[in-house]
């Protein structure tokens, strides 16, 4: 068995347009196999990782707390850097997470991983000054911030820090 997160687009819609709902296990028959003509249920260990398929700047999204199970197939892509995508034979949707937890979630992660969530996920501004008051040492973290988000909190002060 496998826990990790899985994106869909609100509603709970995959990429295809099927609709899952929570508390429910799915099942794929075939082999399994990555792509956009694969077979299986696509997750991942690292919540960020989920956002690559969608575009969670500019539409809502939900992300979930997935189990998969039955035959597995990791997928690791060392040019963009994720290395915890698998595709499952089984997915039971265990939790929709709150817009709450999922920012709590990404506040508690390393500089890293936290940039590749900001470049991914359409913050407020009051969730934009708490990753900047977090993350106020991290270089890395701020100018990502700069550049992805967009920033309507000031500007000025993130450019400060980043110098």
């Amino acid at each position: 068995m496998l826990y990790g997160f899985k994106c869909f687009n609100k509603g709970l819609i995959n990429c295809y347009g099927k609709e899952f709902e929570v508390g429910k296990s799915y099942h794929i028959d075939g082999d399994i196999k990555f792509g956009v003509r694969g077979n299986g249920f696509h997750m991942c260990i690292n919540l960020e990782d989920t956002l690559r398929y969608f575009n969670a700047m500019e539409d809502e999204v939900d992300i979930c707390y997935v189990e998969g199970s039955g035959k597995m197939l990791l997928y690791e892509d060392e040019y963009y850097g994720y290395y915890d995508m698998y595709v499952v034979k089984n997915l039971k949707i265990i939790k929709k997470l709150t817009r709450e937890e999922i920012i709590s979630y990404a506040l508690n992660l390393p500089d890293y991983r936290v940039a590749r969530f900001v470049s991914l996920f359409r913050l407020t501004k009051e969730e934009k000054e708490l990753f900047v008051k977090k993350y106020n040492n991290s270089h890395m973290v701020l100018r990502t911030m700069k550049y992805y988000q967009n920033s309507d909190i000031d500007d000025k002060k993130i450019i400060k820090k980043v110098k």
